[in-house]
């Protein structure tokens, strides 16, 4: 039973409205960081209203190049970030699915075997992992490429899962349906599952968008080149020790950049996320 009292009410949308500007209040502060020259950042306390440097600032940030990465300018982080993020979530997906589909709807040894041997990688970090997997990224001379820096990340095991126990809850009289009609395993999966699956696979893209554009240890381990960077890794490289060294105003120009992708996906996607997350009957 729902309370609507007028007191509950307002506490619950004051706690609301706390909670909401505990968090939005540090990027509205970054935001209006980016938007005043160096000189006034470093002579505290930084004014709460934005300052009229946003055109400069941005434009610099992005098109002019910042010397602390090699003057590589933002334009070409947000782009390297943005085929990684997509690739490793798109990857995933693929991969995901597939594997789902064969453990779910074939028949062959040692089925439940293979996915018990995907599903126990949830068990290894990624240190365990990660100087192998290097080690062979050297050796193919993948080092410095968008193959080097998506194809270690695209294998997924919760993905595979996911979509396991999704495939499961398929009516076997579906299935026969289709073989009656004739569909062979590729049109039935193009025609019947992928529909069936659009939810799901939207809501894992948004979460693996994420993750492939909040990676910072495997980029930094297989990117020499400032241009084949990442947007994460270059906020690391353009912060320096000495406060007089980092130009605190292209950083808070970088931060804001680097928030604003993952945040539209979010929002273009939101529907088709929470229902992907919510769902239990198709």
């Amino acid at each position: 039973m729902i309370d609507n009292r007028p007191s509950r009410r307002i506490i619950a949308h004051t706690v609301l409205l706390i909670g909401v500007f505990i968090i939005a209040f540090p990027i509205y502060y970054t935001f209006v960081a980016s938007t005043h020259s160096l000189q006034t950042i470093l002579r505290p306390p930084l004014p709460l209203i934005p300052g009229g440097h946003f055109l400069e600032n941005y434009t610099t940030a992005l098109f002019g190049g910042i010397g602390r990465i090699g003057g590589v300018g933002v334009d070409r982080l947000l782009w390297n970030s943005t085929i990684v993020a997509v690739l490793i979530a798109v990857g995933k997906i693929f991969i995901s699915i597939l594997s789902a589909y064969a453990v779910v709807f074939f028949r062959f040894p040692l089925r439940m075997t293979f996915f018990w041997l995907i599903f126990i990688t949830l068990m290894l970090p990624v240190e365990v992992r990660i100087l192998p997997t290097y080690k062979v990224m050297v050796d193919f001379g993948l080092i410095d490429t968008y193959a080097g820096l998506t194809l270690p990340l695209m294998a997924s095991a919760t993905a595979t899962l996911l979509f396991r126990q999704f495939f499961m809850t398929i009516p076997g009289e579906l299935v026969e349906a289709a073989r009656v009609d004739g569909a062979g395993p590729w049109r039935f999966f193009k025609d019947i599952l992928l529909p069936l699956s659009k939810t799901n696979i939207a809501a894992l893209f948004v979460i693996q968008f994420i993750y492939g554009w909040t990676q910072y240890l495997w980029p930094l381990l297989v990117t020499n080149r400032n241009d084949m960077g990442t947007i994460v890794i270059a906020l690391r490289k353009m912060i320096s020790f000495a406060d007089a060294d980092t130009e605190w105003h292209l950083v808070m120009v970088t931060c804001i950049l680097a928030i604003l992708p993952p945040i539209l996906v979010v929002v273009l996607m939101q529907r088709w996320f929470v229902r992907g997350l919510v769902e239990t009957e198709k």
